[in-house]
């Protein structure tokens, strides 16, 4: 089994934040018709991605403590970090860009420090373009808005590629998932 977990802020006041571009990337793969099921730390939901059996999960811990319903859901599940993928937002990417990673830092994103710290960091992670913070804002204030209407098109044309993403990932591998989405 694979878990799939987008990072993101539970509630409806974050919904299209910039801070749930991973909630929305995890979204795209699952089942409309199924309800999440409330475990561990997290909202979950059981699918079929290209052949692989798949748990979805949106933590519920906020962002900055997500790698409590990750570490949770891994020692449940049994799941080991190679079949762990990660989708967050990076501010460091322009909107719509997608950056794929075998392993490697949290990049200053405090949900990816977080679950870092409870299992590591040799996980591949997916990292969706939010922009970067406009001057005189605030860094906080600035990833809990929704994305400006100039910059929602980009954005919802990155998530768009997530069943196709997660599928080459499935078939071919993370590094042909790099070649493929990296700087798209």
């Amino acid at each position: 089994m694979y878990l799939i977990v987008g990072l993101g802020n539970p509630g409806t006041q974050y919904a299209n934040t910039h801070h749930n571009a991973g909630f929305a990337a995890v979204e795209k793969l699952a089942d409309a018709n199924r309800e999440w099921k409330s475990e561990h730390k997290a909202l979950t939901q059981k699918v079929s991605v290209a052949g692989e059996e798949v748990l979805l999960a949106k933590p519920q811990t906020f962002m900055n403590l997500s790698g409590e319903a990750v570490q949770a859901l891994m020692t449940w599940y049994k799941v080991k970090a190679d079949h762990l993928l990660v989708f967050s937002d990076d501010i460091n990417l322009d909107v719509g860009r997608i950056r794929v990673r075998a392993s490697g830092s949290h990049g200053g994103q405090n949900g990816l420090r977080n679950i870092i710290e409870h299992i590591g960091d040799k996980f591949p992670r997916v990292r969706f373009g939010v922009g970067k913070c406009p001057p005189k804002w605030d860094l906080a204030n600035w990833v809990l808005s929704k994305f400006p209407l100039e910059d929602r098109e980009a954005f919802e044309n990155a998530i768009a590629k997530v069943p196709a993403l997660v599928e080459c990932y499935f078939k071919f591998g993370i590094k042909k998932c790099m070649e493929k989405f990296n700087g798209k």
